[in-house]
């Protein structure tokens, strides 16, 4: 009899907690199929209320709550009556025995878990966490970022080392079909440069040079194709890259029409080939870039050397006459030296060109006196350049003691007073900036002053009987060596008058010569 009643007993409470599944079934399946929404789930999740009588009747309460130790056999009832309702059993991957689970998934969809009064079933670390029932949706779950990729905008990345899938490859007279994926790829040899010839093996018997165009023209332009008895051939393409996509055939099984023989059936085996005519191309284009690269380099040098210095014409009579005018010129001046020099370094002076040589000479000799006349020029407009900027310190300064006085009396308490507090700290500030600003410009005139100072005092000393002596002895120095140039100046004008009454005297000799020559002539005749 005990057993009955709790048979009962049992009973009763499954049908307690299949009214309850009844009650919630119809929101439960809303909001499943509003899930995919996240703000339509939000707003279709049910409310709860408070107490557990929202959930399960009172008799159901009260039974769960006088006998604890029967839950799993409540749970176990609830999922029977839920397999033969809506669910399939089958594809549940939990315990339907286990509370936890049961609970768990209860959270999930929205339902308060059943438990003991004042203790609870399972813990918040088991189910979804954060489930506030009174705002009928998720808490505490961080919300998702549109960048992160895969989710929003952002595309997620490329897969790394993804498998190439061959797949079945349809021609007009013939069929493709790829190699077992498991196998490992086919073998080729190293790459020769610039090949654009391939080798092809495993051709059927039957095979045609018509069948094989059509299978590798799909790769790109082909100039060649030699076939050989042995089923295999030799293919020539146009450009190197469809050689790559001649490669990607290799492994795949060849079979012609719908026939079964041998015959019409083989393993493609795909690999480079050597050939002189790929070899001898690809020559002629590293030669053809060697000589651009040679090109672009020499344009560059060219363009970054320095430009030459002008060409220098050879002496003559009549050059050497401008080029001393050019020398008497002060524009034309640096040119004219720097032919004079060349000439004299190349060796063209000899007797009969010394005198204009000399007169060349002596004209550069010239614009000493002139040159000297423009360094004095240029000290005496620096000294005056030194006095005007010394002038324009001095104001400068004077400026800065004004703006400095002003500020010192604007601190006095007569004025201070009535400026505000942010007025001060600005007034207070300028008059420390001028202050710096106006010190450093009085050391730096007096910097000034002091070179000056200086510059007397060297003066001073000057002015002494042992300095005047030195300035005595070096302008008789002066004096003498000017007189040395003039002396030499004169005995190379005498050696060139000498050396004219020589030539001239050369010459009447041998006009003499020749009329003595003549007349011994005449008279033999």
């Amino acid at each position: 009899m005990g057993s009955r009643k709790r048979g009962t007993q049992h009973r009763r409470e499954a049908q307690g907690f299949r009214k309850m599944v009844l009650k919630r079934s119809p929101r439960t399946t809303e909001s499943d199929d509003l899930r995919g929404d996240p703000a339509l789930s939000h707003q279709s999740a049910p409310a709860a209320q408070d107490g557990p009588t929202s959930v399960v009747d009172a008799g159901g309460l009260e039974s769960i709550t006088r006998c604890p130790q029967q839950l799993p056999q409540m749970m176990a009832a609830a999922a029977d009556g839920l397999g033969s309702i809506a669910i399939d059993t089958t594809q549940l991957n939990m315990s339907v025995t286990d509370p936890t689970a049961w609970a768990t998934a209860m959270n999930n969809l929205g339902m308060v878990p059943v438990g003991l009064p004042g203790q609870q079933l399972v813990s918040d670390s088991i189910c979804v966490p954060g489930f506030d029932p009174g705002l009928n949706m998720m808490t505490g779950i961080t919300p998702i970022n549109p960048m992160i990729p895969g989710l929003g905008l952002v595309p997620p990345p490329p897969p790394t080392e993804v498998a190439v899938v061959k797949e079945i490859i349809h021609c007009k007279s013939c069929t493709l079909f790829p190699q077992n994926p498991n196998l490992p790829p086919p073998s080729t040899r190293e790459r020769p440069p610039g090949c654009k010839t391939v080798f092809v093996g495993g051709l059927p018997e039957n095979a045609t040079e018509e069948i094989i165009q059509e299978v590798f023209e799909q790769c790109g332009d082909i100039t060649a194709i030699r076939k050989s008895k042995k089923n295999f051939c030799h293919i020539r393409f146009a450009e190197e890259f469809m050689v790559d996509k001649a490669i990607y055939l290799s492994g795949y099984r060849m079979r012609l029409g719908s026939s079964t023989d041998k015959k019409d059936s083989g393993r493609l085996h795909v690999d480079f080939a050597q050939a002189r005519d790929d070899f001898y191309e690809w020559e002629c284009k590293q030669r053809m870039r060697a000589r651009e690269e040679r090109h672009r380099r020499k344009l560059e040098e060219d363009r970054l050397r320095p430009p030459s210095p002008p060409a220098i014409m050879h002496y003559s009579e009549h050059e050497a006459a401008l080029l001393a005018d050019k020398l008497k010129d002060d524009s034309k001046f640096s040119e004219a030296i720097t032919v004079l020099l060349s000439w004299i370094e190349r060796g063209e002076v000899n007797r009969r060109s010394a005198n204009q040589f000399y007169s060349m000479v002596q004209s550069a000799n010239s614009h000493v006196r002139r040159l000297m006349n423009e360094k004095a020029t240029h000290e005496q407009e620096m000294e005056e350049a030194k006095e005007n900027f010394k002038n324009a310190l001095t104001g400068i300064l004077t400026q800065f003691e004004q703006i400095v006085a002003v500020f010192n009396a604007s601190t006095r308490q007569k004025a201070w007073d009535h400026f505000s507090k942010a007025q001060r700290k600005n007034i207070d500030i300028w008059r420390k900036h001028s202050e710096e600003l106006r010190n450093a410009q009085s050391e730096q005139l007096m910097g000034i002053r002091r070179e000056e100072e200086m510059e007397m005092s060297d003066d001073e000393n000057c002015d002494s009987p042992t300095k005047k002596m030195r300035v005595d002895e070096s302008a008789l120095a002066a004096q003498a060596y000017a007189l040395k140039e003039e002396n030499d100046s004169l005995r190379w004008q005498l050696d060139a008058y000498r050396n004219e009454v020589e030539l001239l005297k050369q010459e009447k000799e041998q006009l003499f010569r020749t009329e003595e020559t003549v007349t011994k002539d005449q008279q033999l005749q």
